[in-house]
């Protein structure tokens, strides 16, 4: 009689045997899961939207602070939140980002003249100077207020101020950022008028609040413009749809504070008056 198989392999027609079948190992289950229900029992209770108090502890922007808690990155009573929408009371819950209790800071405002080769960025691969890195550590985690790109100068605000991040940056609250910028040629008042009435990129149309010529030098002008959004580098682009190449570019306004003499590099601390100024641009009490 033919001897039974006890082994799970079989032999080929060579007299190889084949491996055994692989066991199919169980999915995990994804944090997401575990986030939605998390967030389910949070909502049902009364008190702020999670990333509001996210943003308003300092954390990131309102929008950055969105974007943490979809990554399953923010906890709430020892449970991930990974949906929107969620509702914490900050005096009687636990809320960690990566782990971390979530810091109550004084709020801090500053202005930094970002020089050109320093990246706006919270973080860079390629270990180039940042904004943030132009101010001591001693300050505490701060973050800047939208960007200026690596060619460009100028002011940009640093704070752990949130809520006054994201209203200051997004172009719903049309808080005015002010520019001087250098371009090759002399533009002609149709397009300066152009500038204005708007131009139109891949994602939509773009156009300034304010355009007029500052001063005019042998090959170049210098332009005053005032924009009221802030798509990635859009006055470059904008001016190079008329024709009019930027040489340089120097942000010298946030709403009502002024870059004035800081020197490239420097910071200083906003004074109150500026801050409270800040928070009435952005429609805040």
């Amino acid at each position: 009689m033919p001897r039974k198989q006890t082994s799970r392999s079989s032999t080929t027609a060579k007299g190889r045997k084949s491996a055994p079948p692989k066991k199919k190992r169980p999915a995990k289950k994804p944090v997401r899961g575990r986030g939605r229900a998390a967030a389910q029992r949070v909502s049902d209770q009364p008190g702020e939207r999670l990333q509001k108090v996210l943003a308003a502890a300092g954390v990131a922007s309102r929008r950055e602070c969105e974007e943490l808690i979809l990554e399953g990155r923010v906890e709430v009573d020892g449970d991930v939140v990974a949906e929107l929408g969620t509702r914490v009371e900050p005096a009687r819950q636990t809320i960690r980002v990566d782990g971390e209790p979530l810091p109550k800071p004084k709020l801090a405002y500053y202005a930094v003249n970002k020089p050109t080769g320093v990246v706006s960025t919270a973080s860079d691969p390629s270990g180039r100077q940042r904004v943030i890195d132009l101010l001591p550590s001693s300050l505490g985690r701060l973050y800047n207020v939208g960007r200026l790109d690596l060619a460009s100068e100028g002011l940009i605000l640093v704070t752990n101020d949130g809520e006054l991040a994201n209203r200051l940056t997004h172009p719903s609250h049309g808080v005015e950022k002010t520019y001087h910028v250098q371009v090759a040629g002399h533009p002609e008042p149709e397009v300066l008028s152009q500038l204005r009435k708007g131009v139109y990129f891949a994602e939509g149309k773009a156009q300034v609040v304010r355009a007029k010529v500052k001063s005019r030098r042998k090959q170049s002008s210098v332009l005053e413009i005032v924009l009221a959004e802030g798509r990635n580098r859009e006055i470059r682009r904008m001016l190079a749809k008329v024709e009019h190449k930027v040489q340089k570019l120097v942000r010298v306004a946030v709403g009502p504070v002024r870059l004035g003499d800081m020197p490239p590099g420097a910071y200083r601390k906003l004074t109150p008056q500026e801050v409270k100024s800040l928070r009435a641009a952005a429609h805040m009490k």
